[in-house]
């Protein structure tokens, strides 16, 4: 028998619960073995619980209980979440998690440490929620170089540019409307500027270039500053504006990773991926190019993917599972500022002057444009040609640039 706790019963933790009882028999089917929730650790009482004569407020018993052999890691952050994570590990227990931020962040000393005592620490949910990624990037994909991966990966922002796109609603609108529907906390500063897409791509830089890439070494823009005018641009042009985190590899063995709002064209299949769904596209030598799509978020998709790592424990607790990485180091990660791309600018100038410095540019038009506002495609130039090329034209002001 293999005895699970959850530590944290809010969305992620609930949802785990939930799908190990219904699912029960089936998964105890497909393990050959039975899986069964000893534990839930939470400080809060929930007395109409059906699961209230599992709570525990006290973590240590969790800890020193030799029959507890997976910890569910559902707490989020980097606080308590880390100190009973790396307790857990010490106590040689196997732990399970969709912490984004933990993995991104202390990635790297977990895998250590679990290796050591003999355990695994295993992550799929916290990236892509419901969607099978990180396991086939590890075992399916194995037999490739992966030169890039590309991915829609934030749920809130997805679902905020697609009204915005298709209702015409305002960023603020669309953001009220995803807290109404629960898509966004009441404080969406993790989603709309682009920190979880951030964690998200950390991880999976780490995963597919071996080496720990930390929050602080990704550029990272969010989408407070797309508007309406920006949406109808790209929409005239066959574009659609996504927020896409982004990691590639250079020839030098370097990594270039990086987050931020992009014009994606309409024949690119991330272009379709709409509302709360998240998309990751990779690009391996020898496969060509693969995408996963589905659910990014969400009680019972995440807790899918978490159940998914206990079902994979309990078949063969004492296989390595070989998805650990590098420390990563402070010159590992380049700047972005060497890569060319066509960009959109919008700005406050004439065409003439506009044309003056970007001879190849393509006009774009909008219906209720203000007398004086251009906006226009360049061609392919890195982000520092194109800053020096909108310094040379001297007068107006740049209201926008997407890659």
């Amino acid at each position: 028998m293999i005895n699970v706790a959850i530590l944290g019963f809010g969305t992620v933790g609930s949802g785990v619960a939930e799908v190990l009882t219904t699912n029960g028999a089936l998964i105890d089917q497909r393990v050959g073995d039975k899986i069964r929730l000893k534990y839930i650790v939470d400080i809060r009482d929930f007395p109409d619980s059906p699961y209230r004569d599992l709570f525990e407020k006290d973590f240590s018993v969790v800890e020193a209980d030799p029959e507890v052999d997976v910890v569910v890691e559902t707490i989020g952050g980097c606080k308590i979440a880390l100190e009973f994570t790396t307790r857990a590990l010490k106590a040689g227990k196997s732990v399970v998690t969709s912490n984004k931020e933990l993995v991104a962040t202390h990635g790297y000393e977990l895998l250590q440490l679990a290796k050591e005592h003999g355990c695994n620490y295993l992550f799929e949910a916290s990236v892509g929620g419901g969607i099978p990624v990180l396991r086939p990037m590890s075992n399916c994909l194995a037999s490739n170089q992966i030169e890039e991966v590309t991915g829609i990966l934030n749920g809130t922002t997805n679902y905020i540019l697609t009204r915005m796109i298709q209702a015409g609603l305002s960023f603020d609108q669309a953001l009220k409307e995803a807290q109404a529907n629960g898509y966004a906390e009441q404080d969406p500063t993790a989603d709309v500027d682009g920190h979880d897409a951030c964690r998200k791509t950390c991880i999976l830089a780490a995963l597919a270039f071996g080496q720990q890439i930390y929050p602080e070494q990704v550029p990272t823009q969010g989408i407070r500053n797309v508007t309406l005018e920006d949406v109808a641009y790209a929409d005239s042009c066959g574009y659609k504006i996504k927020l896409l985190g982004r990691c590639m590899q250079t020839q030098e063995g370097k990594v270039c990773a990086f987050t931020a709002p992009h014009l994606v064209e309409g024949k690119n299949p991330l272009a379709g991926v709409e509302d709360v769904f998240n998309a990751i596209a990779i690009h391996g030598n020898a496969v060509g190019d693969v995408m996963f799509y589905g659910p990014g978020a969400g009680k019972l998709p995440t807790a899918s993917a978490v159940v998914a790592d206990i079902i994979d424990l309990a078949k063969d607790p004492n296989r390595d599972r070989r998805n650990a990485w590098g420390p990563g180091a402070a010159d590992l990660v380049v700047s972005p500022d060497g890569l060319t791309s066509r960009w959109y600018v919008r700005a406050q100038m004439s065409m003439e002057r506009a044309r003056a410095a970007f001879q190849d540019l393509q006009p774009l038009a909008r219906s209720g444009a203000p007398v004086g506002e251009v906006a226009f495609l360049t061609g392919a130039m890195t982000e520092p040609e194109l800053r020096q090329r909108l310094q040379d034209v001297k007068t107006g002001s740049v209201l926008r640039v997407l890659a």
